[in-house]
């Protein structure tokens, strides 16, 4: 069930490609499989779906697609110019796009509902206590 703010926004890093998302978002899920981990360069990929109808970007896309180990082809749509990961396409759902939360301009408003995958997860996409941190870059 959407929750949160009548509208919410988000970008690339470059902000070459905008979006806009009407009505609110749903919880995201937590992706632990092998593509995530390479089409963002971390641990794992959190994401969140909205359909089609509500999800509206500006700016022109590059696109990679390719089956999923569920069999699933799925459609990588990412900004040309800066190379981020902005949402993806599932042949199995195609009502919706599933938009990679970190592009979010309101980051607070995500919230994990799942985790799949974890038979791939790795052993690091946890931190563990005690690692040294900083508010702020290492000083």
């Amino acid at each position: 069930m959407p929750t949160g703010a009548a509208h919410f926004s988000g970008s690339c890093l470059c902000r070459s490609c905008v979006y806009q998302i009407d009505g609110g978002i749903e919880p995201a899920g937590v992706c632990h499989c092998e593509d995530c981990r390479k089409v963002t360069g971390g641990p794992f990929g959190v994401s969140f779906r909205v359909p089609k109808d509500r999800f509206h970007i500006t700016g022109r896309t590059a696109s990679y697609s390719k089956p999923a180990d569920s069999g699933t082809v799925l459609t990588r749509h990412f900004c040309p110019v800066c190379g981020s990961p902005l949402y993806t396409e599932s042949g199995a759902h195609a009502d919706a796009v599933y938009v990679k939360a970190g592009t979010l301009d309101q980051p607070e408003a995500i919230t994990i509902e799942r985790q799949a995958w974890l038979a791939s997860a790795v052993a690091w996409a946890a931190i563990p206590p005690g690692v040294a941190t900083y508010q702020k870059g290492r000083i």
